[in-house]
């Protein structure tokens, strides 16, 4: 250890005449951290050779490379240095940006000042959470695990399920100042190349400072930022990314977070779960049903209660409207008010549940509601109709497997709730029309987003509101981007060989 010291690089460092001349000589990329506190040097002495050594103490592991470099270094002789480094996959180099990017990224650069030689040796430090399931993404059956921050751990994941050398991986780093690295993945002779090139030049043109999670580039790289339907699907799960993989769709990762985009999509998509795979045909397709049910209510059911109680009472039975009549009498409020003044009370227990800990969360969105609605309905500001409607919409519009369609569902009620109170059932359909359209003319990287419906695409339905049995399912679907269509020939094989 005589010969191990740490020193801190700073402006005097120049003025040290104790020090061999050769190991002061001026590196231009240690003047890029020269105000860092956290860059450090190591000096030693191999034999008549004097070798420095920088790093950046708070990305790199120390002990490993003591362990493995400093130690095994300090007992070579000079002639062997080279050789020792280029065994530890050291790179020669002397590209001052791809010293610093390494410095960065958690490398070493030993440097050689006889043979005027900088060597990059990588030793980050590996810090990682245990591999779970994801929070937001649970299912009953299937895998039960989940990506974490680590790119090189989520890529392994998805090579442990398909292993395949078609399975292609490319490499990016956007950014100007965070320099992220993203992995884009594909099945190649199944993906679209040209969806994979196009993908490539819009983040190509990502020129921000910062790039911190994927949440960040779907914005700057999907079709129509001004939509609020989503154009991105994603996940947090290793099963769902291989199933899309294998429709012939393209991933992407980013390093330092767990989160997958799943590209190109289609609204149908993020209404599909691995439930319904995992299970058998007829209950998957009795839930997905269910779904599309719950996206119908949670977007009209406030609006049907606004239209019905203002301008619609003909078309309730003889027998409710009185019941209906008692429930508003009294209420101070027009139905679109008491409508507006629920709903963002849920979405305010909602969001509150969210951001307190968990166990406080739950106990806020079950006592929060419980009170407060009891509380407005004996106050006489709500009616108990409305309490129901508000509660049913609520539930419907968490049925939806992904948040940030979620999130659309829920804002779809507010214009249909204004839309109805104005001009009743006409008000509410034309708002209905208008989304139609909306979604009619969207695209997901050159892919109609309303397929199999708009265009309308018979064979694809098997896999749209109902799900078939998966023997049936012989081709991928168009909507995917796939070229190589052929998804499986006849598996039930068997079966004729019986007969």
């Amino acid at each position: 250890m005589r010969n191990f010291r740490s020193l801190k690089i700073n402006k005097n460092r120049k003025h040290n005449n104790n020090t061999d001349q050769s190991i002061q000589q001026p590196l231009s990329f240690v003047n890029k951290f020269e105000e860092t506190q956290d860059f450090r040097e190591w000096n030693i002495q191999v034999n008549d050779q004097k070798i420095r050594i920088f790093y950046l103490e708070s990305v790199v592991s120390k002990e490993k490379f003591y362990e493995l470099v400093f130690v095994p270094l300090s007992n070579l002789k000079g002639e062997h240095i080279e050789e020792f480094l280029i065994s530890l996959n050291g790179q020669e180099t002397k590209n001052e940006e791809e010293i610093i990017n390494s410095l960065l990224k958690g490398s070493f650069a030993v440097c050689l000042p006889e043979s005027q030689k900088i060597y990059l040796a990588s030793f980050p430090k590996e810090l990682e959470r245990t591999i779970q399931e994801p929070v937001n993404e649970v299912v009953v059956r299937g895998s039960h695990d989940g990506f974490i921050e680590n790119l090189q751990t989520n890529i392994f994941l998805i090579r442990n399920r398909i292993e395949s050398p078609d399975l292609t991986v490319r490499y990016m780093n956007i950014g100007t100042k965070s320099k992220t690295k993203i992995s884009l993945l594909y099945l190649k002779g199944i993906a679209n190349e040209e969806i994979v090139k196009e993908i490539e030049r819009r983040l190509s043109f990502i020129k921000a400072d910062m790039i911190i999670s994927p949440g960040y580039i779907e914005e700057f790289i999907e079709d129509n930022s001004f939509s609020i339907f989503p154009q991105i699907l994603n996940t947090e799960r290793p099963d769902r990314v291989m199933a899309n993989l294998t429709e012939g769709r393209i991933i992407l990762m980013a390093e330092g977070s767990p989160t997958a985009l799943i590209m190109p999509v289609t609204f149908v998509t993020f209404y599909q779960s691995p439930d319904d795979y995992n299970s058998r045909w007829i209950p998957a397709t009795f839930i997905r049903v269910l779904r599309f049910v719950s996206f119908i209510i949670a977007i009209t059911l406030p609006g049907i209660y606004i239209a019905i109680n203002a301008f619609h009472l003909e078309v309730i039975p003889h027998e409710l409207v009185i019941p209906l009549k008692n429930s508003v009498e009294g209420i101070p409020y027009p139905p679109l008010l008491e409508a507006f003044m629920m709903e963002l009370t849920i979405e305010l227990i909602r969001e509150a549940g969210i951001r307190l800990p968990r166990p406080i969360g739950q106990t806020i969105g079950i006592v929060g509601g419980l009170v407060i609605g009891d509380a407005v309905v004996n106050a006489g500001l709500i009616s108990n109709i409305m309490i129901v409607v508000v509660a049913v919409t609520a539930v419907s519009s968490f049925v939806v497997p992904s948040n940030e369609m979620s999130t659309t569902v829920r804002l779809l009620r507010f214009p249909l709730m204004i839309l109805a109170s104005i001009m009743g059932f006409v008000g509410l359909m034309f708002g209905i029309i208008f989304i139609l359209i909306a979604l009619c003319r969207l695209e997901s990287f050159g892919v109609p987003y309303f397929a199999p419906f708009a265009p309308f695409r018979l064979n694809e339905l098997k896999d749209a509101f109902i799900r078939i049995p998966l023997w049936m399912m012989n081709k991928r679907p168009v909507s995917s981007g796939a070229i190589d269509l052929l998804r499986q020939k006849d598996s039930r094989g068997w079966k004729k060989h019986e007969e």
